[in-house]
């Protein structure tokens, strides 16, 4: 067994995530955003329901560049993993998702920033990313803990997190600021590393 001596977090960052990364499952290939992305993701973001539930409302334009630029700067820094992620069935584009809140003192991470267009919901794709990242994540990085967290309100996004394993731990009142000059509860779920190889078993048999 290699034994990684790396105290550094931004030199442990590039050595998990470098520039030629990616995650894929018989669906899904995730790989780094890159400013290219812009086309096909504006293409994808001009609907408002995608937005109601995201702290961000990527409709306009403008928003939706300052949101890439904002990942890609986070990710030099070391602070975020943006993914894109593609339909293998279709070889087209059809959302993003991250890694975010990368502690590896900690060993825990956060998945999140996740969206797809309207078209690629309900497909199974969400589920097959959510697969790929908590793979990596306690394969690979051996974290302890993923960490996601959804609007309250959101009942959808929800009811997805309880289909794949993922246990609510309680809600923090007017956690985050909405586009829409709202103040949202934020709800929290995760899974920790004891539980990964059940949650597994029950939930992603069939990728396995």
């Amino acid at each position: 067994m290699v034994i990684d001596n790396t105290t550094d977090p931004l030199a442990k960052y590039k050595k998990y995530f470098p520039q030629s990364f990616s995650l894929e499952t018989p669906r899904v290939i995730l790989r780094p955003m890159d400013e290219q992305d812009w086309e096909p993701f504006l293409a994808l973001a001009k609907n408002h329901d995608i937005w109601k539930y995201f702290t961000k409302d990527l409709y306009e334009d403008e928003s939706l560049k300052q949101w890439i630029d904002e990942a890609l700067t986070e990710r030099q820094q070391g602070k975020r993993a943006p993914f894109t992620i593609i339909d293998k069935d279709t070889k087209t584009i059809c959302g993003s998702t991250s890694y975010g809140n990368i502690s590896f003192f900690d060993n825990r991470i956060e998945i999140g920033w996740s969206w797809l267009g309207t078209g690629y919901m309900g497909t199974g794709i969400n589920r097959h990313a959510k697969f790929a990242l908590l793979s990596f994540a306690f394969d690979v990085l051996k974290m302890e803990r993923v960490e996601i967290k959804t609007d309250n309100l959101n009942e959808r996004a929800k009811a997805a997190l309880i289909k794949i394993g993922m246990k609510p731990e309680g809600v923090l009142r007017s956690h985050t600021q909405m586009h829409s000059n709202r103040r949202r509860d934020t709800v929290y779920y995760s899974i920790l590393k004891e539980e990964w190889e059940a949650v597994k078993a029950l939930f992603f048999a069939d990728m396995m």
